[in-house]
């Protein structure tokens, strides 16, 4: 008999190209890891080290999935990024062994309510509302770590077929691998937890009925429509 006062929570899951699902513990997501976008959020992108934010794991829903419009917002904005599927724990990993805890990787979008979010950062106050709300990271397929290069390989996103980010992960101002050296440093990563890495610039609103796919060469893609 469970001793749990109420029922846990289902266990957030993703699919895999091999047939299982990757059980998700926690999303870190890395912010201005493009130079392009960290400048057209208005940063100085040759002076910032790697900073982190988190979503909750539920906020993970899967590829083809509908997303609904959120709450408290009109400016809805959609950011296409490689995500890192951690496979073993990990603590202040050298940059040099980084990848070996890479289970896989995947495709994500991390939807922002950029206005909640600049508010936030006029205040100086957390990104939780802007970043952390339901249905906030959809994740495309997982493909096993073999046979993916994560530094380089073009990165997209269309809306209703019109493309609006295009990069390549050659542009991503700290790799994979110093990105996930960088964040064993201050958090235990385990098997489980998902990087969201960065974005490319072009980043934009969104509106109901939007079909927004993004797509990385090499790794795959993700789709959702906001409804």
């Amino acid at each position: 008999m469970s001793d749990l006062v109420i029922p846990a929570p289902p266990q957030p899951t993703v699919p895999t190209t091999t047939g299982g699902r990757f059980p998700v513990r926690r999303v870190f997501c890395v912010g201005r890891n493009y130079a392009a976008h960290a400048r057209e959020m208005g940063h100085d992108p040759d002076r910032e080290p790697p900073f982190f934010f988190t979503k909750p794991a539920d906020a993970v829903v899967g590829d083809g999935a509908d997303t609904p419009y959120p709450p408290l917002t009109a400016q809805l904005e959609h950011e296409v990024e490689l995500v890192v599927a951690i496979g073993a724990a990990a603590v202040d990993v050298p940059v040099a062994d980084a990848l070996g805890v890479v289970w896989g990787y995947g495709v994500g979008l991390d939807l922002t309510r950029r206005d909640l979010q600049a508010e936030a950062k006029r205040l100086g106050r957390p990104w939780d509302a802007a970043k952390g709300f339901d249905a906030s990271a959809t994740v495309g397929v997982l493909v096993p770590a073999t046979g993916v290069d994560p530094t380089q390989g073009t990165v997209e996103l269309t809306v209703n077929g019109t493309l609006r980010q295009a990069g390549d992960l050659a542009d991503q101002i700290w790799s994979v691998a110093e990105t996930i050296a960088e964040l064993s440093r201050s958090v235990r990563l385990a098997p489980g937890d998902l990087l969201m890495t960065g974005t490319p610039d072009g980043v934009g609103p969104l509106v109901r009925g939007d079909e927004v796919e993004g797509r990385i060469a090499g790794v795959g893609s993700v789709r959702t429509v906001i409804v």
